[in-house]
């Protein structure tokens, strides 16, 4: 599937199956994990056949079972590795799920394997995606109306197919707390406030992105 199915199919996943990521699959992912180290000057990594990172109580307490794949999300401390980190990571999970898998964004109940991944000095690791082939294929999580993302007067069609995609991204506690604006073919999204919201916010624009059509706007820096 392309990258607009995975994003209406995919859903927050934390329970998996003993069934390994084939090598082909694998090769797949980490050509597109290469791309965005590439594009976006990060150093995430894929990491295959781990369970400890999930097997401890605080992953237990998150519901997570049977994750014993994961992709590390890792880039060089700057002001806007989060927003980075979360745009970057989000084109790694649809990827993921056009390839048939699931996966699950994880910041706090996993335990950080330090022998598992590389994070060389200035780095810093941000959060996990939890990845594999799930037991299920998760549940729609509820969206805000969209006159509550934005405030705006017959926004052409193109905005609007955007912010449909946007309510789509996964964001922390799913509290989608941003709004967008939009003047003179130029977009503006505002993150809110709390934990992780700046990854939210990558997540949120890479949508927006897929939805919209990169062609159509630019972003208001």
């Amino acid at each position: 599937m392309d990258l607009k199915t995975a994003m209406q199919k995919r859903h927050s996943v934390r329970a998996y199956t003993d069934k390994p990521i084939e090598k082909e699959i694998c090769n797949e992912l980490i050509k597109v994990i290469d791309e965005c180290n590439k594009e976006g000057n990060l150093h995430i990594q894929l990491v295959t056949d781990e369970p400890r990172a999930f097997d401890g109580f605080i992953a237990h307490y998150g519901n997570f079972s049977c994750v014993k794949n994961y992709v590390a999300m890792i880039g060089k401390k700057c002001a806007d590795l989060d927003e980075k980190i979360g745009y970057y990571g989000e084109k790694i999970v649809l990827t993921a799920q056009s390839l048939g898998l699931n996966s699950c964004w994880v910041a706090l109940t996993y335990k950080k394997i330090k022998t598992a991944f590389t994070v060389d000095k200035g780095e810093k690791l941000c959060c996990v995606i939890a990845i594999g082939y799930g037991a299920t294929e998760g549940v729609p999580h509820k969206s805000k109306a969209m006159e509550n993302v934005f405030s705006l007067s017959d926004p052409p069609a193109w905005f609007i197919s955007g912010i449909r995609a946007a309510l789509l991204a996964p964001t922390a506690m799913n509290q989608q707390k941003f709004s967008f604006s939009y003047e003179n073919g130029k977009v503006c999204v505002k993150a809110g406030h709390g934990f992780y919201s700046k990854i939210d916010l990558g997540i949120v624009k890479y949508h927006f992105e897929l939805g919209a059509g990169k062609e159509n706007f630019e972003w208001q820096k």
